[in-house]
């Protein structure tokens, strides 16, 4: 049950942060916010670094900051890079195809058989995303330029995200599941990772960006929710459940994502419910 709880709040909390990142995406670049909210992060984990056990595996730790690097730095870059582009909805949307793409990286890296479930979950993800793109060619004419333009973009972005949080997840749980490290500390370690993979960024940023304070407190508020939180919950369910399942319960973002798109000037449409009930059901045949 902790697991299943952990999951569901990593989605609550992800749909959330992503409305408030891309709001601030039209002032800073994805890079530039990406390197902002894990400099914040690290900062707010600092505590947790410090008070590590001196007898900490290197090897796992090692681990770990490639798991951040990769996951974190540059895909939460990529990933923001999508929100820009497609909004929150069709971004989530996206990603719910991960367990859909690690069943073929298993077909062909690792030998294993593609069952019928998993290829009627393939099917039904790669529908999903169709229909995004058909939504996004019924939108009015002052948007279809601007939609049609970014599609491309956006859903190659999305899908780079997918599989560097997919192979960021995988080390992440390697390491939960052979070593004595909690998932505060695992995830405390990850986001050194993605700040030290962004530092080149870091330099004069928060002068260059030029932030309202209101969109400073955006920026702290999406922090603390969507990466200190939401990793600290991705951390408990990659420890207490396996991958497939806990991917499987995160992927309920782009259902909590429904509500948000009347807010972006994206109402809910039958397109929109039945893409993302396509992507959760081929989600559900991947992976369980």
């Amino acid at each position: 049950m902790t697991g299943v709880l952990a999951a569901l709040g990593a989605a609550m909390a992800w749909t959330g942060a992503s409305a408030l990142w891309r709001s601030l995406s039209g002032r800073v670049t994805a890079i530039r916010l990406n390197a902002m909210k894990n400099g914040l992060a690290s900062l707010l984990f600092l505590p947790v670094l410090l008070t590590l056990p001196q007898d900490t595996e290197m090897q796992a730790v090692l681990l770990l900051l490639i798991s951040g690097l990769i996951g974190i730095a540059v895909g939460d870059s990529f990933y923001l890079g999508a929100l820009r582009r497609l909004g929150t909805r069709r971004t989530l949307t996206v990603e719910a195809s991960g367990p859909v793409l690690a069943s073929i990286a298993g077909v062909l890296v690792m030998g294993d058989s593609l069952g019928v479930k998993n290829g009627l979950g393939a099917l039904l993800v790669s529908s999903a995303v169709v229909l995004i793109a058909l939504k996004a060619k019924k939108t009015n004419q002052r948007d279809q330029g601007v939609i049609a333009a970014d599609l491309g973009p956006g859903l190659l972005l999305a899908f780079t995200a997918v599989i560097c949080g997919l192979s960021g997840a995988f080390l992440a749980r390697h390491v939960l599941i052979s070593s004595d490290l909690t998932p505060l500390q695992t995830a405390a370690i990850r986001l050194l990772g993605g700040w030290l993979g962004l530092l080149p960024f870091f330099k004069g940023i928060w002068r260059q960006t030029n932030l309202t304070r209101r969109e400073q407190w955006r920026l702290v508020t999406a922090t603390v929710i969507g990466t200190n939180g939401g990793i600290l919950l991705q951390q408990v369910v990659l420890q207490s459940m396996p991958v497939g399942e806990g991917v499987t319960l995160m992927a309920t973002a782009p259902v909590m994502a429904l509500f948000l798109g009347r807010m972006e000037g994206d109402p809910i449409q039958l397109s929109g419910v039945a893409a993302a009930g396509l992507a959760l059901a081929g989600v559900a045949c991947t992976s369980l």
